[in-house]
């Protein structure tokens, strides 16, 4: 009997039972299973509003690209949000919890603060200093996953960035089949269906191959979004 797969294609259309919701932001693995266990979905280009879905709650759309939720619009929107945000010296981590991982992460610098003075700043009244904490907006994800966005990149057995990740096909056990690689800049950029067995690893924004630069190129690409199903 023919598996049955689904394509989960980073920004493709997410719906609910009752209306559409937005995208698909991220995915959320178990690196040691090469299994999916959740989804990210935001609102377009809002992730502040993303939330976490569990892969079983979740089906390819019918007739179309796209993933279907099994969830009204409201219960997505009652849902916890994914993303966190703290206020911690250089150097510190986001408070641990025994359930919860930090998964992708943004920084913030604050600026300058001192003396207000005529003058410009730090004069008049005193030195100006650097405020030693950072503001960190991080995504929160099960414990022992990892989370992986577009943006994240893929690089070679022999440590070259080969591009980005575009999304993954899965079979109806959530175990990944492929990764999909958009390889290549502007003017070159093309597809590649890279079989799981050919991933050394999978970590916070990162996938790692076991094959080499020249292997990977001489791969077959795939035709403009027309991934094996």
């Amino acid at each position: 009997m023919q598996c049955i797969t689904m394509r989960l294609e980073l920004g493709s259309p997410v719906d609910c039972t009752d209306a559409a919701f937005g995208e698909l932001a991220d995915i959320v693995i178990d690196p040691s299973t090469r299994r999916v266990t959740h989804l990210v979905v935001q609102p377009h280009e809002r992730h502040e509003e993303a939330r976490l879905v569990p892969i079983d709650r979740a089906h390819a759309r019918d007739g179309s690209d796209g993933i279907s939720l099994e969830f009204t619009l409201a219960e997505i929107n009652e849902l916890e949000p994914l993303v966190k945000s703290a206020y911690l010296r250089l150097g510190e981590f986001p408070v641990e919890d025994p359930d919860w991982e930090v998964g992708i992460e943004k920084l913030f610098a604050l600026p300058y603060y001192g003396s207000f003075a005529p003058g410009g700043l730090g004069s008049g009244m005193g030195s100006t200093e650097l405020d030693p904490h950072v503001s960190i907006s991080y995504d929160r994800i099960p414990k022992d996953k990892v989370e992986i966005r577009r943006e994240s990149a893929v690089t070679s057995a022999d440590g070259d960035h080969l591009g980005h990740v575009d999304g993954f096909v899965v079979d109806d056990q959530e175990q990944i089949a492929h990764l999909v690689l958009q390889h290549g800049h502007l003017w070159g950029k093309r597809e590649i269906a890279i079989p799981i067995g050919a991933v050394a690893r999978i970590e916070t924004d990162e996938v790692i191959l076991t094959l080499s630069t020249d292997e990977v190129g001489a791969l077959k690409p795939l035709a403009v979004h027309r991934w094996p199903s």
